[in-house]
């Protein structure tokens, strides 16, 4: 969800990604959670990261992932790309400049120097 906001920057988003470390964290499922969330996903930039992260297990497209909303595997995978893979140590690439934006320990800096503000 995070974009580049550089001065100038008009295709910020989606921030590629770049890992030198990820974890995986067990978090409770809820399915009707993801269902409500499904519609706000951009699909083809969640599917762009998860496959950064390693992991391979969703449809290319949202049409075929909206046909998929009743089935409990489905909703898992998509579970776990939201919100058990977690990128730790790399960073985030602006799409347009290439500007890298560090993460450690989980947190992006996304600080601007003085001449990207």
């Amino acid at each position: 969800m995070l974009s580049s906001n550089i001065k100038g920057v008009t295709n910020g988003f989606p921030l590629r990604i770049e890992v030198e470390k990820a974890m995986e964290k067990s978090v409770d499922f809820n399915g009707e959670f993801i269902r409500s969330l499904f519609p706000k996903i951009d699909w083809a930039a969640l599917v762009e990261a998860s496959r950064s992260l390693g992991y391979a297990e969703l449809p290319e497209s949202a049409d075929a992932a909206a046909s998929m909303l009743e089935s409990e595997e489905f909703l898992q995978k998509v579970h776990h790309a939201l919100l058990e893979i977690h990128l730790e140590e790399g960073a985030l690439v602006c799409p347009e400049t290439g500007r890298k934006f560090p993460v450690s320990k989980g947190i992006p800096n996304m600080l601007l120097h003085e001449d990207e503000v």
